[in-house]
């Protein structure tokens, strides 16, 4: 009976390891915008934390996305080779930058357009070389309204994506437009719900209170998570197939 025991222990813990080794992973890559959060932080949050909740159990989901960083600071911190460490045939990657590339005044991170294309172009070829499937995501826009209008801050840098995706024949989800439109439609008053905004005294990590007009808190999270996952439906992604029946 022992023996018995043993042996099934040993073959349901095989049938594990081959699960885990053969089961598809998607990884985020990117900044603070599609980050995890400390606890501290709450309750700004990035839109990858809400974004697993639309697969089931077939696939896994990794969010190596931190704060700050851009094409340039992700690789030479050692991040992407990480993530390319385990990268198998199958796998997703699903790569947004822009927000610290397109800013002169941040040294170590700053990224000409030459550099960020050039980057851009190294995720995918390498992602692609490890027979994983790339998909290129433009930034999410900030909470700019210049006389009622929504200004484009991420213009160049987005266009940018949007020709290395063409260039390449790389799946694109479009969030500059489809977050701008979802702003815009908002307004400027409505929009700042989506934001990372409060009052001083209404939160205990933000005693003097928070105007932040880049990054989102739960809800906006969940909205840009939600544009997100109708740019994977709305390109027929290999990945549908693993969405939570009933989610659109």
């Amino acid at each position: 009976m022992k023996q018995v025991v043993i042996y099934c222990a040993v073959l349901f813990c095989m049938s594990w390891t081959i699960k885990q080794d053969t089961q598809p992973v998607l990884y985020l890559i990117g900044d603070s915008t599609c980050a995890i959060k400390k606890d501290n932080a709450f309750p700004e949050m990035g839109w990858g934390v809400p974004f697993v909740t639309f697969f089931n159990d077939s696939i896994k989901i990794e969010n190596h996305a931190v704060n700050g960083r851009s094409t340039k600071s992700f690789k030479e911190e050692g991040r992407w080779d990480k993530v390319k460490e385990t990268l198998k045939a199958g796998d997703w990657v699903f790569i947004q930058f822009g927000h610290n590339d397109e800013v002169p005044s941040k040294v170590g991170r700053y990224t000409t357009p030459e550099q960020y294309q050039a980057n851009l172009t190294q995720y995918v070829n390498e992602t692609r070389a490890a027979g994983a499937n790339p998909v290129l995501l433009t930034p999410v826009t900030r909470r700019s309204f210049e006389n009622g209008v929504l200004v484009d801050s991420h213009e160049q840098y987005a266009q940018l994506v949007r020709d290395v995706a063409a260039k390449l024949n790389v799946p694109l989800i479009d969030m500059t437009k489809k977050s701008m439109n979802l702003i815009s439609e908002l307004g400027e008053d409505k929009s700042m719900l989506l934001y990372h905004h409060l009052e001083a005294g209404e939160h205990p990590n933000y005693p003097n209170g928070k105007e932040d007009n880049t990054h989102f808190n739960e809800l906006g999270a969940r909205k840009m998570a939600q544009l997100v996952l109708d740019g994977v439906q709305e390109l027929k992604l290999g990945l549908t197939r693993y969405v939570v029946k009933g989610t659109r």
